[in-house]
């Protein structure tokens, strides 16, 4: 599937906040905690827990969100299909980054290991 130009804006005006509750939803459901969902966030981005509710709190875009963030040097690791997109052939970099962290939701919340997940 080709990522369209639409589709790159609609991703980076999505707000982090409103997403966010659908990645706690989404791993608790699978018997997964919101403090591995940081985990996993925090290993892809930098932030700490306070960081995370802070840019909650803000409302950031993912645009400022992906900006703020310090991407973990292995991020370029993640690969699969992801919303009918094959991560490492998105050529619009926060589109792609945005999809790392929907990949690794994903992966948190099918039981995968966090080793695993964190791709070390």
């Amino acid at each position: 599937m080709k990522v369209t130009p639409e589709h790159n804006e609609k991703i980076a005006k999505m707000t982090f906040a409103s997403v966010y509750p659908h990645y706690v939803t989404k791993v608790e459901k699978k018997g997964r905690t919101k403090e591995e969902l940081h985990q996993v966030i925090q290993w892809l981005t930098g932030f700490d827990n306070k960081k995370i509710q802070e840019l909650i709190d803000k409302k950031v875009t993912f645009k400022e969100f992906f900006q703020q963030a310090n991407l973990n040097p292995n991020a370029h690791l993640i690969k699969g299909v992801i919303c009918g997109y094959r991560i490492e052939e998105i050529d619009n970099t926060l589109t792609q980054q945005v999809r790392y962290l929907d990949k690794l939701v994903d992966e948190l919340a099918k039981g995968k290991a966090m080793e695993k997940i964190l791709r070390k």
